[in-house]
């Protein structure tokens, strides 16, 4: 970009500069910040997922009283009995991004008939609701990380636009001006002394 070899627009440069400068720790220490941030929500979504294949796991020594869960009729089934609502999240800003924090999942309100059902379905559905939340905060956390990675990407973007193109570019500016405007300010001395050197010749 051309750029006026002037004084006015050496300060614009300068100001820029200034700026710049100002702002790039600061996107700095943002960087840093989500990266920490990742990590950490990295670790916790291992952590929940790890949870909740244990718990799945732990279901294993259920198959045999899972396998009663055939006999009883359609209507009657677990997964008529354990029924997802609603996610409730709250907004929490986290190194100035906006991010989903899981806070509870809600069921609905099944009722049923406990002579219907031998002793181990409650516990069962106990079992079962709890994965069920494990489902819905490590969902929440996969938005987190994807959200965060995003906002990363971004503040190291403009890190690298201060970094390697504004600062550099506003400092060879600068360099530039002051440069043509030394060159002038000796040009016109020397013209000075051309003018006055005629004019005394001009006197004799």
């Amino acid at each position: 970009m051309a750029i006026k070899l002037t004084k006015n627009e050496q300060k614009v440069q300068k100001d820029h500069l200034k700026q710049y400068q100002r702002y790039l720790p600061t996107l700095q220490l943002k960087k840093q910040q989500l990266q920490s941030v990742i990590m950490q929500t990295k670790a916790d979504l291992e952590e929940k997922e790890v949870e909740r294949e244990n718990m799945i796991g732990d279901l294993d020594d259920w198959i045999a009283v899972f396998a009663e869960n055939e006999l009883f009729e359609d209507a009657k089934k677990l997964d008529h009995l354990v029924k997802p609502d609603t996610v409730i999240v709250k907004t929490e800003n986290i190194a100035g991004v906006r991010l989903p924090a899981f806070q509870e999942l809600t069921f609905q309100d099944i009722p049923y008939d406990v002579d219907d059902y031998p002793l181990w379905v409650d516990t069962a559905l106990i079992k079962l609701r709890e994965i069920a939340r494990l489902d819905a905060l490590v969902s929440t956390l996969r938005k987190q990380v994807e959200l965060l990675e995003r906002e990363l990407r971004s503040t190291s973007q403009r890190v690298n636009l201060f970094e390697k193109v504004k600062i550099p570019e506003a400092k060879e500016n600068i360099r530039v001006i002051g440069v043509y405007l030394g060159d002038q300010q000796t040009a016109a001395v020397v013209r000075g002394k051309i003018s006055k050197k005629k004019l005394e010749e001009a006197a004799r």
